[in-house]
């Protein structure tokens, strides 16, 4: 178990170290620099280049790179032109309501996909088989930030029952019981908008596992045994088919990361989606890598997580 636990993590870092490479990179080939469009216009070229020369933007790639790599180490993530503060001060604001309303968005996923996937299976080519695969179907096709809009519209303006943006109402003191279920209160429905979205998924991957799990030979032995139905699918089939959708926690993660970015633009949640959406237009490269960076990361890791939990529920799939 360690032996492969050690290896998925060898593996790990030179990924992380070829994404910071292609993040730099990809940063450096996007059209003007730092100081475009940050600047005054009336400013003369002779200014201006004394300014990008003692920002070290003149020096070739690979001494940025490894400046820039240098203070990662050290957790120095640059400066942000827009906000004037260090981008991990910046970060370090909003990664907090970020993660909380991943928190949410993965809270409401599973309690939304386990039943749905659940009464999929079990009663499946029923007509209520037939309308959770057609919503499912639906789900895949209906872009997210499409979807969010039509729940900020709905639930926020016309019925009025969730905030339309922030991630707190204004007036609280921090620290406050009050201020924390406000914090939640602003989560709910956009982390409800991801989730709606993201179960389609998880609810056809479950969907499967039992009616797999349903036609094993262990399970027909149970049946020919004389085991009542609900005493098979809750000590065998629900048990078996459960696992594999929890090896796949981690991807869960990795795929809430493209949804907090368009959600948090949306209903303007201070978060770092939205924080990264304003970085490109206002083309703030120090905090477009940093996040970039910062998400690849935890895709990576959200990859080995879901390949260590995994290895645990199933030891087959481990390296030799």
């Amino acid at each position: 178990m360690w032996k492969f636990i050690v290896r998925r993590l060898l593996i790990t870092f030179p990924q992380i170290v070829f994404l910071s490479i292609l993040v730099f990179m990809m940063a450096q080939f996007m059209p003007g620099d730092a100081l475009t469009g940050l600047i005054d216009p009336n400013i003369s070229p002779e200014a201006l280049e004394i300014q990008r020369e003692r920002l070290g933007l003149n020096n070739p790639w690979y001494v940025q790179y490894m400046d820039w790599v240098g203070g990662l180490v050290q957790g120095d993530l640059g400066q942000s032109f827009r906000f004037k503060m260090d981008v991990t001060e910046l970060i370090s604001e909003r990664v907090m309501n970020t993660i909380l309303l991943s928190a949410v968005s993965l809270t409401f996923t599973y309690i939304i996909a386990i039943p749905l996937g659940i009464v999929s299976g079990r009663y499946n080519d029923s007509p209520l088989d037939s309308a959770i695969t057609s919503y499912s179907y639906l789900g895949f096709a209906t872009p997210i930030f499409i979807f969010a809009l039509v729940m900020l519209w709905v639930f926020g303006f016309m019925l009025g029952w969730f905030p339309t943006s922030g991630s707190v109402s204004p007036g609280l003191a921090p620290g406050t019981m009050e201020y924390y279920i406000s914090k939640v209160y602003h989560a709910l429905l956009p982390g409800l908008s991801i989730a709606l979205i993201s179960v389609v998924s998880t609810i056809q991957y479950l969907r499967s596992e039992i009616v797999d799990t349903k036609q094993k030979d262990f399970i027909v032995t149970a049946r020919a045994k004389g085991a009542s139905e609900n005493r098979v699918y809750n000590r065998h089939i629900f048990r078996n088919s459960l696992l594999p959708v929890a090896a796949f926690f981690g991807w869960e993660i990795t795929s809430l990361i493209s949804g907090t970015v368009f959600v948090e633009s949306v209903f303007s949640y201070p978060g770092m989606g939205l924080l990264f959406l304003e970085s490109i237009t206002q083309r703030d490269f120090s905090v477009v890598t940093s996040l970039v960076l910062l998400f690849g990361i935890a895709s990576i890791l959200g990859a080995l997580l879901s390949d260590i939990i995994l290895s645990i529920v199933d030891p087959r799939i481990r390296i030799k």
